[in-house]
């Protein structure tokens, strides 16, 4: 089993996102993260949605994904070939003894300390996921009180966009035709 990044660019309506939750659900897979959030074109959302399962699952999913209605386009978001991002925003106890500890593991790992008292600490971590999760772990001894986790963001890297335009192409001038 392993986990495959879908991305898509949506219909931007009610009920578009349960469709697309409804679909995978049906046919027996899991959604491990989902994010969706508002483009540029204010009528088109784009999601990320992370699977777990063999190849043979991936291409289901992008299959049926690829038949809905609202549904532009859908695309493999391949690690190597994409830039993905998390939040996670995590509360930890603190106490004077555990103060600094907390605060340099922050600082080594480039994240930021957004809301701080005597009893707990809000920290923001971004980045990949798997820096994510190292600094998780490092928390759990002090006590994780709260967590909350956006799921993975992606977008492909260099000039190719997710719809399969490429950057050249937008950059070149309309001719306009004059008439005579």
């Amino acid at each position: 089993m392993k986990k495959y990044m879908i991305g898509l660019l949506v219909n931007n309506k009610y009920g578009v996102l349960t469709r697309i939750a409804s679909l995978i659900a049906r046919r027996g897979y899991n959604i491990d993260t989902l994010t969706v959030g508002e483009t540029v074109d204010s009528s088109i959302s784009r999601m990320t949605i992370m699977i777990t399962g063999t190849e043979h699952d991936r291409d289901q999913v992008i299959k049926q994904l690829r038949k809905l209605h609202d549904v532009h386009f859908v695309k493999e978001m391949v690690r190597d070939a994409s830039v993905c991002r998390e939040l996670v925003l995590i509360k930890v106890a603190t106490n004077k003894n555990t103060r600094q500890e907390i605060i340099d593991a922050v600082n080594v790992f480039r994240n930021k300390i957004i809301d701080y008292n005597a009893e707990s600490m809000t920290i923001e971590v971004t980045g990949e996921t798997t820096k994510l999760d190292a600094f998780i772990d490092l928390m759990k001894p002090y006590g994780i009180l709260e967590m909350g986790r956006t799921g993975v963001v992606s977008l492909k890297r260099g000039q190719e966009c997710l719809d399969g335009t490429n950057l050249k192409e937008l950059k070149k001038p309309k001719r306009s035709r004059k008439k005579a």
